[in-house]
């Protein structure tokens, strides 16, 4: 046989396995293409017309949108209170996440109980928790007493001058809702956090004890620095997570404290219905978009860098 057939039957089954490969992924590329790519193009195209959702004509307004949306304080500001609850989260919530899973790493009793009741919170539905919430840090008084369940506590252990309109005081209102907002996912980063530590080999704990190594020698080179990929993933996951921070807001204080408890989502809301700037408010979406790509890339690179380090 010769050369030339031989290369062409090589070719064709080169294109029959990468036919075959491509059918596998084409269903997630598909689905991917058309609830995210697609609509995303399409938003921007919306972000270029001022449109008020319902008359059939757009008016083409160009770049507009954007750079009105540049000078927005308000919108910047949503920003920034969506940086803060993101920070409490990547400290106070993947703090408490990776402390628990260490625990439930090691042989303790129930260690499979802990294990369920720590997930319970992330499969808890927003709007439950929002209420739930709500009513425990809710300041009313009846009949001389607090009705509210923190408030109650507070006043019953002999501590009434720390009793505090929690969500009604635009200083403590987003910082309630920050700490609730990590008490709510640390559920996911810890199931991530424990399957992680699972998966580093016993055997370097045992080589690094014999060569004298403490607890906390053990934590910081061994444990660390073969969780480094795990805690890169739920680092990008709590930003983009906290960032979108949407329906727990709604639930717990509505939009009644105006800018104080704004984040991005509840802007792009108010500009849907408050103002039926449809075109606005894709604009928001589209710099919103923009922005959670650019840090989940930088992550992404961070994370290259680390892994050839």
């Amino acid at each position: 046989m010769s050369t030339a057939v031989k290369a062409r039957r090589l070719s064709i089954v080169d294109l029959k396995n990468n036919i075959q490969n491509f059918s596998f992924a084409l269903p997630a590329v598909v689905i991917f293409s058309v609830f995210y790519i697609y609509p995303f193009f399409d938003i921007f195209k919306l972000s270029l017309h001022e449109w008020n959702g319902i008359s059939p004509r757009m008016a083409f307004v160009g770049l507009t949108n954007f750079h009105e949306l540049m000078q927005d304080k308000v919108w910047w500001q949503a920003m920034g209170h969506a940086g803060y609850i993101t920070l409490i989260a990547l400290t106070f919530q993947n703090a408490l996440a990776f402390a628990l899973a260490l625990a439930c790493d090691r042989e303790i009793r129930f260690r499979r109980f802990y294990r369920v009741v720590f997930f319970i919170p992330p499969v808890l539905s927003e709007v439950v928790v929002g209420l739930i919430w709500q009513w425990i840090l809710y300041a009313g008084m009846q009949d001389g007493q607090h009705i509210g369940l923190l408030n109650y506590w507070l006043d019953k252990t002999g501590l009434p001058h720390l009793a505090h309109n929690w969500l009604s005081d635009p200083k403590t209102a987003l910082t309630c809702i920050a700490i609730v907002h990590s008490w709510k996912g640390f559920g996911w980063g810890f199931i991530m956090f424990l399957a992680g530590l699972q998966t580093i080999d016993r055997q370097l704990y045992e080589a690094a004890r014999v060569d004298g190594a403490g607890s906390w020698k053990v934590f910081t080179n061994v444990t660390i620095p073969m969780m480094v990929p795990v805690i890169l993933v739920v680092v990008i996951l709590t930003i983009l997570g906290s960032m979108q921070v949407f329906v727990l807001v709604l639930s717990m204080v509505g939009q009644g404290l105006g800018y104080h408890t704004e984040v991005p989502v509840t802007r792009i809301l108010a500009a849907m219905t408050g103002t039926n700037r449809f075109g606005y408010a894709c604009a928001m979406g589209v710099n919103f978009g923009i922005i959670l790509i650019m840090v989940s890339v930088a992550f992404k690179f961070l994370s290259n860098r680390m892994k050839q380090a």
